[in-house]
């Protein structure tokens, strides 16, 4: 399936794996970019710039396709070493990166230089126009369904990926409730060029973290997730859990006076407990409403084949089927 996306990242399919905390590492990334879709490596999941050379050359290691890494501008007093985490990125030899958080506009001259494509994550269209002005090649669009952070507008994706269809110029990747071949179509109907998974890729042989998480997926519906800290409005959508549930006891009583120092036990330091010890509990951590369409945990090649299989028989079939 050829899109401006699949020419753009040089891959086989318009399948784009999310930049997960604690999920994005190289035995996940690799066996997405190996079964024809751009894996991505979570840059901030490692300690230091160092950490991330080292898990960009193991990654380059087990697969000789292309893959990415996910950097997200986090809004901190004291931030990370940005400047390190690009030049392991440049150095490393990375081609495209997904950007998420604030604005990457600073950060764009030395990306673009070294050649690479950046393509920046947004939950409104106004976001994505901003991304397209500062010089983005590409933006994941990410509908109110999604897991982690989706904004603060709650537009879903059936209303919202239409509208960036028409005002971008750039290609967009549909993110958020995509899990099979019916996502995939119906987002490239709406105007996309590519989808983007996160929680369905967590949900498979490959993914690096503990099974009580794919198991806890796999048993959830689409009733199952929550939205916290909404009164900070930094929200996110996360798999209902007694951390979740503690969490939102102390929004209800502390309102809009709650603050990050409130729920630090419930949001800080959560996903190494859960993926890698599999303490589910912990603490809030993110899922999408598309838990719902997972049933089951293959491998990543097989999830990737059977997602376009179906994909080509809605379009050269059933779609083709009903036009008179």
């Amino acid at each position: 399936m050829r899109t401006r996306i699949t020419d753009m990242l040089g891959i086989r399919y318009p399948i784009v794996q999310g930049g997960m905390h604690f999920v994005g590492l190289a035995e996940l990334a690799s066996a997405v970019s190996n079964a024809g879709g751009l894996g991505i490596l979570t840059a901030l999941t490692q300690p230091s710039p160092a950490a991330l050379a080292e898990e960009i050359a193991r990654c380059r290691g087990m697969t000789d396709q292309p893959f990415g890494v996910n950097l997200t501008f986090l809004p901190v007093r004291t931030p990370p070493d940005y400047p390190g985490y690009v030049r392991s990125i440049i150095d490393g030899g990375i081609k495209v990166v997904e950007t998420a958080g604030n604005n990457p506009q600073q950060w764009m001259p030395l990306l673009k230089e070294a050649g690479i494509k950046v393509i920046h994550k947004c939950t409104s269209v106004r976001h994505a126009l901003k991304a397209e002005a500062i010089g983005c090649d590409a933006v994941s669009v990410d509908g109110f369904e999604c897991g982690g952070h989706p904004g603060e507008d709650d537009v879903p994706n059936f209303i919202l990926l239409p509208r960036a269809a028409e005002q971008l110029k750039i290609p967009f990747i549909a993110s958020g409730g995509m899990a099979d071949g019916r996502s995939l179509v119906a987002a490239m109907a709406l105007g996309a060029e590519g989808m983007n998974m996160g929680t369905r890729f967590i949900a498979t042989k490959e993914a690096p973290v503990h099974e009580n998480v794919k198991q806890a997926i796999l048993q959830a519906t689409e009733l199952d997730t929550r939205l916290v800290m909404r009164p900070l409005r930094n929200t996110e959508r996360v798999l209902n859990n007694a951390g979740v549930e503690r969490l939102l006891a102390k929004e209800k009583a502390l309102g809009d006076k709650i603050t990050f120092a409130d729920i630090i036990d419930e949001v800080g330091g959560v996903y190494p407990k859960v993926m890698k010890d599999g303490n589910l509990d912990a603490g809030a951590w993110s899922c999408g409403m598309v838990a719902g369409l997972i049933h089951d945990i293959p491998t990543v090649q097989e999830l990737i084949e059977r997602t376009m299989a179906e994909a080509r028989q809605l379009v050269t079939q059933r779609l083709a089927g009903m036009v008179v």
